[in-house]
């Protein structure tokens, strides 16, 4: 079963009534970015009150601060302008339920969607596996708090990320759709 019919109808509508849109700037209007998580939970332009073409949205598994997001960071004010990050995780991650060893043995086992119970992880697939999976740093959370400070921490320290620029770390609570500042993160993230 797939959703290509859904996904392509979907987008006949709002090509449909696009409009004006199609003269946004390239530049964010709004001229800040947003490291968050891929859940499909978090809404950034709900909780960030934003409109197509305000702001960049990098997303991750974990919103975490990889390689390949501070790479799109710098783009981002490089290139575009922006002047603020946001690094925005969020309560219940699915990032926290294991661990790079636990991801790693089940990728061994097979390629397949594996189960979760109150026991923990079982694959529940016919192989083949890999063990390439070794060779990954998979970036879970164990304490989202830290978490965030570790990721701010890391994007301020990094020699391509210009000082001038603010960034603040959040938890978006799933529960209640608020956005609570991890004011350690925050403080870390201030301009030099």
């Amino acid at each position: 079963m797939t959703v290509l019919s859904e996904v392509l109808a979907a987008n006949q509508r709002y090509a449909a009534e696009f409009g004006e849109k199609g003269k946004l700037p390239l530049p964010p209007a709004r001229r800040f970015a947003i490291l968050t998580c891929m859940d499909a939970r978090l809404d950034p332009a709900q909780y960030a009150g934003l409109a197509e073409g305000d702001a960049h949205v990098i997303r991750n598994a974990g919103g975490r601060a990889s390689d390949d997001a501070i790479r799109s960071l710098v783009i981002s004010h490089k290139l575009l302008g922006t002047r603020e990050y946001f690094v925005i995780h969020h309560t219940d991650c699915g990032m926290l339920l294991f661990t790079d060893e636990i991801i790693s043995e089940l990728l061994e086992k097979s390629l397949d969607t594996a189960a979760i119970d109150a026991s923990g992880w079982h694959d529940v697939g016919q192989g083949p596996g890999s063990s390439a999976g070794r060779y990954v740093r998979w970036l879970t959370i164990g304490d989202p708090r830290r978490a965030v400070q570790e990721d701010v921490e890391r994007i301020r320290k990094h020699p391509l990320v210009a000082p001038e620029i603010p960034i603040y770390g959040y938890i978006y609570d799933v529960r209640t759709g608020k956005l609570i500042e991890v004011e350690e993160a925050s403080k870390a993230g201030r301009p030099a």
